[in-house]
């Protein structure tokens, strides 16, 4: 028998028995009152780019996709929603101190500015998440102007502290 008739066989069968470890796609139950949208003003329109572009993987909102019942792929996705909810949560917001939230807006301008985010590869299979330029300027807009009008950092007049990252 052949080496790769060997290997094949072997390689499925892994790939089966990796099907028995499963992610767990529960999402933690989400109170309203905390919720970013619900706590800071922001358009429609912003509110469904947020919706579609970001809540996936930064918020208690996650939609589990039909591939994410298939190994490997599900633990890699889950790993990224880990971390999405991780470095920001929309559906915590409430729960940030000032500063934190001052610093997670601030980023969230930069990174979509800087076509950071959504990340490469999640719009190829999420086409809502694709977002124009216009929407790009609409989200990094809405940032900066709700980091003034919150009496944030705002750009270039910094406070004390300004760039300085916190953590939980």
């Amino acid at each position: 028998m052949s080496l790769v008739k060997k290997i094949i066989p072997g390689l499925l069968v892994v790939f089966v028995l990796m099907q028995f470890f499963r992610i767990d796609k529960t999402n933690p139950p989400v109170d309203p009152a905390l919720d970013m949208v619900n706590q800071v003003e922001a358009s429609p329109e912003v509110r469904q780019i947020l919706k579609n572009a970001c809540y996936d993987c930064h918020s208690y909102e996650t939609g589990y996709p039909w591939y994410t019942n298939v190994a490997p792929v599900s633990w890699w996705v889950k790993d990224h929603i880990n971390e999405g909810r991780e470095e920001l949560n929309f559906s915590i917001w409430g729960s940030y101190a000032a500063k934190k939230q001052d610093h997670k807006l601030e980023e969230l301008g930069e990174e979509v500015a800087e076509g950071e985010m959504p990340l490469t590869g999640y719009d190829i299979v999420h086409p809502e998440a694709r977002l124009t330029e216009s929407q790009r300027q609409a989200l990094v807009g809405w940032a900066k102007a709700t980091r003034k009008r919150l009496g944030y950092q705002g750009g270039d007049n910094a406070k004390e502290g300004h760039g300085e990252e916190e953590h939980d």
